[in-house]
């Protein structure tokens, strides 16, 4: 199986199944001397690990990280950084029953008819428990990034099903399940999240990732663009179906007048593109939005076929999340992280020395 690595200089390869023995990555590019240990990546890690309310999976997995390589004394070589996670609460049995049905809305159906097999314990490659190796190259990337320039990755839930979150504030971010920054809304949404629980069946959710402190010059102008980069890895998140910079499809009703964002030398007056112009950032906030699809793995029986292309009823029973945006927010960060510094060093590489005549103006009017 090919696709399985992301990035240029910061390149980050994954791999693994949901119910295999474990999980893991390699990170190539990562600058020496940068202080890290295993802490560092368990954090984040932490905050993306199932059976951490009962809004999501019951599935018991410590995420306990294992530093491979790359790191002496505390401190990368800049040699690969090879890292594993071990599975600890696999239930395959729970497949059992499906293993040769097609779950409707999952890769069940594409993943056979590209590679003839397929593993259908917990999804195999498929499962979303692939992302916790995305999170741990994160934090590497985050920790170099806010070291190295000051830029710092937060994100929050906007929007639970039809239930749409007013943000209030990043200390609420912290202070829930949901990584909702309204505490007020918490117990509407638990409740919610008890009904839909119960009904067996799952729904949507929309994350908001902002890096602040992004200096203006990072990305390419044509096939390297940063938004462009950025929207890959977001689609390449699972479950993800759309994915917006900015002001995103709200442009679509903007005049030229309004969308543009106005500059003056005390900053810029509005920030409808997301932070980015050109493929290339512009010192503004790197603004970007998610659409993740309902879980597809429900108790409601669905149509669908078998491997032999008869029509069946599938059930699926098991351990899920009725809504894999609740946990989808640390992920869009690392995501995040990632591509900046991959960019970040792109742009070392190439333009170093460059001093614009110009002085970067602040990233909003103060």
């Amino acid at each position: 199986m090919s696709g399985n690595s992301f990035g240029t200089l910061y390149c980050v390869t994954s791999f693994g199944e949901s119910h295999g023995p474990a999980l893991g990555g390699v990170v190539d590019g990562c600058p020496p001397g940068l202080e890290l240990s295993a802490a560092d990546l368990q954090k984040e890690l932490d905050r993306r690990k199932p059976g951490t309310s009962r809004h999501v999976t019951q599935r018991r997995e410590s995420d306990t990280v294992e530093l491979l390589s790359g790191v002496h004394e505390g401190r990368t070589t800049g040699t690969a950084i090879g890292f594993l996670i071990r599975n600890e609460d696999q239930r395959s049995k729970d497949y059992a029953a499906i293993a040769e049905k097609f779950r409707p809305g999952h890769a069940d159906y594409t993943y056979w008819m590209k590679y003839g097999l397929r593993d259908p314990r917990g999804g195999g490659r498929a499962s979303a428990r692939e992302t916790v190796v995305r999170v741990a190259a994160g934090a590497i990337a985050r920790k170099w990034l806010q070291q190295r320039y000051g830029v710092v990755i937060r994100g929050y839930m906007a929007q639970l099903g039809p239930k749409k979150i007013p943000f209030v504030s990043w200390d609420a971010v912290r202070g829930n399940a949901f990584f909702a920054p309204n505490a007020a809304m918490v117990p509407e949404l638990e409740a919610y999240m008890d009904g839909l629980r119960e009904s067996g069946d799952s729904v949507g959710a929309r994350i908001n990732v902002v890096a602040e402190n992004v200096p203006p010059g990072w990305g390419e102008p044509v096939y390297g663009r940063l938004d462009a980069d950025l929207a890959a890895a977001m689609m390449s998140i699972n479950a993800v179906k759309g994915v917006e910079i900015g002001a995103g499809f709200a442009a679509v009703e903007q005049m030229g007048s309004e969308h543009g964002d106005e500059m003056t030398p005390q900053g810029f007056l509005s920030n409808n593109n997301g932070g980015v112009l050109g493929g290339i950032s512009t010192g503004q906030d790197l603004a970007v939005s998610i659409a993740l699809k309902p879980t597809s793995s429900i108790r409601i029986p669905r149509r669908s076929i078998d491997a032999a292309g008869n029509a069946v009823e599938v059930q699926t029973t098991g351990r899920h999340d009725p809504c894999v945006g609740i946990r989808a927010t640390p992920i869009a960060e690392a995501m995040l992280a990632c591509v900046l510094m991959d960019h970040a060093l792109r742009h070392r590489a190439q333009n170093a020395d460059v001093q614009p005549p110009t002085r970067a103006i602040p990233g909003k009017v103060a």
